[in-house]
């Protein structure tokens, strides 16, 4: 499996392939990972274009271990084929497939990676893939969508086409999204990836996207996509673990360690009822802060 299936994505920002300056230095604001989009924010007659700045972009930048995954365009249109050959060539570390809606869509671009990585010399099974749920269909057939490929390290949720889609809106509330959301992160857990949240593209309301990525975190998300540098900091804020959260995982862990050895099953932490249960939840939160770079513990 590939090392880099489960690695920190808080959060992933989109950029326009097409245009230098927006692609040559995004790592400076440290997203988790950056989406070169060459589907919606590029035009037709300019795809061309696109895929050559972003083959150069993906060979000549250092990114300085920012995960670079570039959203290809979609399968009922006649882009996506030479999309996936320039992305394996450039060596980008992932693909996202947008309007997925079956483990069929995602089969067939695996075979186009699989065919690039062949032609371009890439080591087999670099090249990761995601897949956006953007669809009623989609949301009902994600789990089928999760267990697609050893490749599929996540799904998203692509809010603003799953909304018209529902013949609704976004509203800023998440009512519209709450279904999606559950139904995906069900999915996405049961079938062990990641499940990463919808963008929030009102950048005048940065206290409702505040309150939005408190939500989603609460639901269990692994991150979210973001449009704005300016809304890195506070996902990572309500992502990373704080030194209260992780004193408390590192109590649990070694209690647990040391009453299981002992044959006590139940017993107490910092007042608080404790059994082997919460023993998982306590490595998650570890390892999640090692990830983040603010664990100074030795577990």
């Amino acid at each position: 499996m590939n090392p880099n299936k489960k690695r920190l994505r808080r959060t992933m920002m989109f950029l326009n392939a097409q245009k230098p300056a927006l692609i040559k230095d995004p790592y400076i604001y440290k997203p988790d990972s950056i989406m070169l989009d060459l589907e919606d924010a590029v035009a037709q007659n300019q795809k061309d274009v696109a895929r050559f700045s972003l083959y150069h972009a993906l060979q000549e930048i250092d990114y300085h271990g920012v995960e670079r995954v570039v959203r290809i365009n979609g399968l009922d249109t006649p882009y996506w084929q030479e999309d996936v050959r320039v992305c394996v060539a450039g060596g980008c570390d992932a693909i996202r497939i947008p309007k997925t809606e079956s483990a069929e869509d995602v089969h067939r671009v695996e075979q186009a990676v699989i065919a690039a990585e062949k032609e371009f010399g890439r080591e087999e099974g670099s090249t990761l893939l995601m897949a956006a749920i953007e669809s009623a269909r989609g949301v009902m057939r994600a789990m089928d969508v999760c267990e697609s490929s050893e490749r599929l390290f996540g799904i998203a949720l692509s809010g603003g086409d799953y909304t018209k889609d529902m013949q609704t809106h976004i509203t800023g509330t998440g009512i519209e999204l709450m279904g999606a959301r559950q139904n995906m992160l069900i999915a996405a857990r049961a079938a062990g990836v990641q499940c990463f949240d919808t963008v929030y593209t009102n950048l005048d309301d940065m206290e409702g996207f505040r309150k939005d990525v408190e939500s989603i975190h609460l639901m269990g998300f692994d991150g979210k996509s973001i449009v704005n540098p300016r809304q890195i900091n506070i996902v990572h804020e309500i992502f990373t673990p704080t030194q209260k959260d992780i004193i408390f995982a590192e109590k649990v862990v070694k209690e647990i360690d040391e009453k299981s050895a002992q044959g006590i099953g139940v017993f107490t932490v910092d007042g608080k009822m404790i059994d082997i249960a919460f023993y998982d939840g306590a490595k998650r939160t570890i390892s999640l802060a090692k990830a983040s770079g603010v664990y100074k513990g030795e577990l």
